[in-house]
């Protein structure tokens, strides 16, 4: 029977949404789910592991050097483990490509990334050239099997009514130093996970300026959805590199999609193309995004988005 390890993505606090995906993708492999949460304080995200739908065990690495997510420190402590199980999968995000291949290399094992369909127990599809290909690969007698998996083609597993046992495991009391943990900087909008967010809301370079982007935040903040940009949004200044979707940013899988002045860039239209339902305003009306749009609107958007916004607010939105 395979013995499939999820490593946990959390904040201390709160398990991420990407956990429960990986676990969709376990399930899709089938087998015996063990979640291992890895932390200072990890009694919640351990609690909230232990309820996912499928999972049968959830080991905790409790210490304070675990108190951030650095892959020099976790990685020792996950190889340990990792040999008893026949695959270990985390999610595709800035956390899991950090600690995956480090993973990877004390195994002395290859690791496959952007996992987006479970074939067999060792046949995966992962996207290949920007997306506009689809590769199957075959990891034969490889044990263990490592891969990173795609959020956007998983949906969250649900939560339990049954709770999976919780064991502690002892962490070694060397672990390596030569890597240090020394600020992070983050934004709370207080909206959704851009990742995970059932609705999203980008602009593009079209919008001008960081102050002119606030208009794609007062839509996103009518929807209740995330905000978004595009790489040539980011790159201008107008949104912080943490929004950027696409190729080069995240992956996203939204029920809706709202681009306001993006052009439609393939390196763009890889980042969503598993959207469930585009809409795009653009004044271009040869702006490739229309292509790929299920509702376009050629307008000029500082005279369309408005008027959007005031609508969905009389209908108390």
């Amino acid at each position: 029977m395979n013995r499939i390890l999820v490593i946990a993505e959390h904040d201390g606090r709160r398990l991420a949404e990407a956990t429960a995906r990986a676990v969709a993708c376990a399930q899709a492999i089938g087998g015996e789910i063990t979640v291992a949460v890895l932390g200072a304080e990890v009694a919640e995200p351990a609690r909230a592991a232990a309820s996912l739908a499928g999972v049968a065990h959830v080991l905790t690495f409790a210490a304070p050097a675990n108190a951030h997510a650095l892959a020099a420190v976790q990685a020792p402590q996950l190889a340990a483990v990792a040999v008893s199980f026949s695959h270990v999968l985390a999610p595709s995000t800035t956390f899991g490509k950090d600690l995956l291949p480090r993973l990877a290399a004390l195994l002395d094992v290859p690791a496959l990334s952007d996992v987006m369909a479970v074939e067999t127990a060792t046949r995966f599809r992962r996207p290949i050239y920007a997306g506009n290909a689809i590769v199957t690969i075959e990891a034969g007698e490889l044990r263990p099997i490592l891969a990173t998996v795609r959020l956007a083609s998983f949906e969250a597993v649900a939560t339990g009514a049954a709770a999976a046992a919780i064991e502690a495991v002892a962490v070694p009391p060397e672990l390596p130093a030569h890597t240090r943990f020394i600020s992070v900087t983050s934004q709370d909008s207080g909206r959704p996970d851009l990742a995970t967010a059932r609705r999203v809301v980008s602009g593009g370079r079209a919008l001008g300026s960081a102050e002119k982007f606030q208009l794609v935040h007062e839509l996103a903040a009518v929807l209740g959805a995330a905000v978004g940009a595009s790489r040539a949004a980011v790159d201008a200044g107008y949104a912080p590199n943490d929004l950027q979707v696409g190729q080069t940013g995240k992956i996203i899988a939204p029920q809706l999609y709202v681009a306001l002045g993006i052009s439609g860039a393939i390196q763009h239209m890889t980042g969503i193309k598993d959207a469930r339902a585009i809409v795009a305003i653009n004044k271009d009306p040869d702006a490739p995004i229309f292509e790929a749009a299920d509702y376009g609107l050629v307008a000029d958007l500082f005279e369309a988005v408005p008027q959007l916004i005031a609508e969905l607010r009389s209908r108390g939105r």
